[in-house]
């Protein structure tokens, strides 16, 4: 049985390797992981670094105190002085992005949230008026005769990160595992239904089932083939996430308090995640795959996979669902849940290994469930 599930392994990698589309979905698609990962990095270093003068330029309807005046200045603020109709008009015109009307001891900031420069604007301008609402404060406590520091700096406050990772870093460093998810699951979709319903199209499958050798030890050949080009994407991307993570270090400010940095434990369960994902996924893929009639039903069936076997894990990092052992059974949400983990350096073998055997006893179920349809010829050929 060995032998023949070696020729047929032998037999599907050729032609895995000899189709250009199977090679370019397994070696194309991972170099599109460290482009997402330096332009999002990129995204968020610009958010940071901002420059004022796309948002300082700040209408006032009033005429500014000396205290103002001199906060204005100490705060770079770019700011016109005028009527209210006439500022109206200048933000209308995208000349201000913000401008404050008062009356009495009110001030209301308008601005327009729909732009980045009036979002900025309007942080920029609760800024200044904290400032100067201190200012305020202190003046009138020192004319009272009061010492301003006793009064207002009742208590310090000190921080202390305990942390070895920042957001940013760690936001990259999920999403990175997601997209490795997502390229390990489209990598498998074409060989999956090229080695099944493309067959069947061409005629070969029911040649191939002439041969003396066992239906089990056909899917498993194919499963086998399909399993190993997966792989081969899974780590290729993972390798290129990791150069990636480097030349992030080395490029953006964002990242240096704390650099994206991966263990060599964490490194090789994610191989070992990986590894383990390719196997269900491809098992998934030829099992929809063989049900269909042709190549083109197949893919238009493998489709949803994709998106499938990535939203669990983006729902999960976005409303902040943690890892347990009940999770660690449910298919593709614990793969996701697993890398997550192991992008803080959490290593938890209790639910790897919970993962591991759950995904046995599935692609099991799934290898059981495509020898028994190889067996009907009714399901096979589609009659």
């Amino acid at each position: 049985m060995r032998n023949k599930i070696f020729e047929m392994l032998k037999k599907e990698l050729r032609e895995v390797f000899r189709d250009k589309k199977s090679l370019s979905m397994m070696l194309i698609i991972p170099i599109m992981i460290p482009l997402i990962i330096l332009g999002m990095s990129a995204v968020f270093e610009g958010q940071l670094s901002k420059d004022t003068s796309a948002y300082n330029k700040i209408g006032f309807a009033y005429d500014l105190s000396n205290s103002e005046l001199e906060l204005t200045k100490s705060m770079n603020i770019d700011y016109i002085i005028d009527t209210e109709d006439k500022l109206k008009e200048l933000f209308n015109n995208d000349e201000i992005y913000l401008y404050v009307t008062k009356t009495d001891n009110k001030y209301t900031l308008n601005y327009n949230s729909n732009t980045e420069s009036g979002s900025y604007a309007s942080i920029f301008m609760d800024s200044y008026f904290n400032n100067y609402k201190n200012i305020l404060q202190q003046d009138l406590l020192l004319n009272s005769g009061l010492n301003p520091e006793n009064i207002l700096d009742v208590i310090t406050v000190d921080s202390n990160n305990i942390g070895t990772t920042n957001f940013y870093s760690s936001y990259i460093v999920s999403y990175a595992f997601l997209f490795i998810i997502m390229a390990i699951t489209v990598s498998a979709t074409y060989p999956a239904t090229d080695t099944t319903a493309g067959e069947k199209e061409r005629g070969t499958l029911e040649t191939l089932l002439t041969f003396p050798i066992k239906s089990r030890d056909i899917i498993v050949g194919k499963l086998l083939s399909v399993t190993l080009s997966s792989i081969i994407t899974g780590v290729l991307s993972l390798v290129l996430a990791l150069i990636a993570f480097n030349i992030a270090n080395d490029t953006f400010t964002i990242y240096e308090n704390a650099k994206i940095t991966l263990s060599a434990p964490s490194i090789i369960m994610s191989i070992f995640v990986i590894i383990v994902f390719s196997l269900f996924i491809s098992g998934l893929c030829i099992a929809i795959a063989s049900m269909c009639k042709s190549f083109k039903e197949a893919q238009s069936a493998l489709t949803p996979l994709t998106f499938i076997a990535l939203f669990p894990g983006m729902i999960a990092f976005m409303v902040g669902v943690k890892s347990s052992t009940l999770l660690s059974i449910i298919p593709f949400l614990n793969f996701s849940l697993v890398f997550n983990d192991i992008s803080v350096g959490i290593i938890n073998y209790l639910e790897i290994f919970l993962m591991f055997i759950s995904t046995i006893i599935y692609i099991v179920i799934v290898i059981w469930f495509i020898v028994k349809s190889y067996k009907s010829e009714k399901i096979l050929f589609n009659n």
